[in-house]
């Protein structure tokens, strides 16, 4: 069975921007909506968390509404967004501030 990432990065190639790299290191990348319209499409999958890297790179995970799937994408200060990988079985985490007086 081929890896769904496989075919997530496959079903993303009409959106690929012609590149010098070869076909094996060359990133899914292309405008930031395309690439939200194009996975929403195909594998019904929206943003679910987002944030932002220090140098301003905003970093997103697709996934869908009961999470079997999952994208990592990243998007430039430019509008370039890249799919990083993607996988199986999203599970979104709730954060637990530490209790006062536990740990240092």
């Amino acid at each position: 069975m081929v890896n769904s990432w496989i075919l997530r990065v496959v079903a993303a190639m009409p959106l690929l921007a012609a590149a010098s790299l070869p076909a094996q290191a060359q990133p899914a990348c292309y405008t930031h909506d395309k690439i939200l319209d194009r996975f929403s499409a195909v594998y019904d999958e929206a943003p679910v968390a987002r944030g932002l890297t220090q140098d301003g790179q905003m970093v997103q995970v697709l996934s869908t509404g009961d999470g079997k799937t999952w994208t990592l994408i990243v998007s430039k200060p430019g509008g370039e967004t890249c799919v990083l990988m993607a996988g199986e079985g999203w599970r979104s985490a709730t954060h637990k501030p530490k209790e006062p007086g536990l740990g240092t």
